[in-house]
């Protein structure tokens, strides 16, 4: 996707949570170990409640914010995620399933990270920071999480 302005942006993060939340969803009735099972269901639940958060964002800014152009970090650093729901989840354990959708979210901050140290205008650094501090919130929840469901 060329994405253009950070309303585009916006849009395909979102449109990236809401495809592995359905992606984990998918597998987590195809992988055949319990643990995995449960972390993928979780997961998914997970992803979809970010991808409403995001959307909400895209709600509330300003529509100058987001107009503006976005600079083109995303062909020089593109985001790895499995676009096609390739079912690599249901072959995936436990800590295998954690680093994929750690990866993700990690590349999404390095993302608003570079974003808003980039953004000249106060209304879009500030909206690219608060989509960061968003991401940055939902990984340590997700991080304390998984680490509980994985001491069970």
């Amino acid at each position: 996707m060329d994405i253009k302005t950070f309303r585009e942006l916006i849009d395909w993060t979102r449109d990236l949570h809401a495809h592995l939340a359905s992606c984990l969803s998918h597998c987590a009735t195809l992988n055949e170990e319990e643990q995995a099972r449960a972390l993928l269901e979780y997961l998914a639940v997970h992803e979809s409640e970010i991808e409403r958060i995001v959307d909400e964002f895209e709600h509330q800014a300003e529509t100058n914010s987001l107009e503006t152009r976005v600079y083109d970090y995303l062909s020089k650093h593109p985001i790895k995620t499995h676009r096609t729901c390739d079912e690599r989840y249901a072959t995936l354990n436990f800590n295998g399933i954690c680093r994929e959708v750690f990866s993700f979210h990690d590349q999404i901050i390095d993302l608003y990270e570079t974003l808003a140290g980039k953004a000249e205008i106060p209304e879009v650094k500030e909206l690219m920071e608060s989509l960061l501090t968003m991401e940055r919130n939902e990984s340590k929840r997700l991080a304390s999480q998984v680490g509980r469901m994985n001491d069970l």
